[in-house]
């Protein structure tokens, strides 16, 4: 049985939720939240079309100059920088397993020196 696609609304309510039980929602991130949700939305109804497709992933193409070529279908092309889009949200919103394990950037907070004294002084 295939899966009802999601709302916008029904995503953005589920990033909430995830990143509440993280421990990393904020209200402030609200707009960036949205702009994700959609990007999910708009994702998963592409891959309905890919698959209605049969997963077509060149078709031919006639160029000004009368010159048939097979090209990457324009969805598949869509959809490729839609993934990297998503991961670059998912990174920003500490949604994916890769954020979780890097440490959080610190910020410089004077020389090296400074810290190592402070820390033996």
């Amino acid at each position: 049985m295939q899966e009802k696609m999601k709302t916008k609304k029904q995503y953005r309510n589920l990033i909430v939720r995830e990143m509440k039980s993280l421990g990393t929602y904020k209200k402030e991130y609200n707009e960036l939240i949205d702009i994700y949700a959609g990007m999910l939305h708009q994702y998963q109804y592409f891959e309905k079309q890919f698959e209605e497709s049969g997963y077509q992933i060149t078709e031919e193409y006639t160029n000004k100059a009368g010159a048939t070529n097979q090209r990457k279908v324009p969805l598949l092309t869509a959809m490729e920088s839609l993934r990297k889009d998503i991961i670059s949200y998912s990174d920003r919103l500490c949604l994916n397993p890769k954020t979780l394990l890097e440490p959080p950037k610190q910020e410089n907070k004077g020389s090296p020196l400074d810290a190592f004294l402070a820390a033996n002084g």
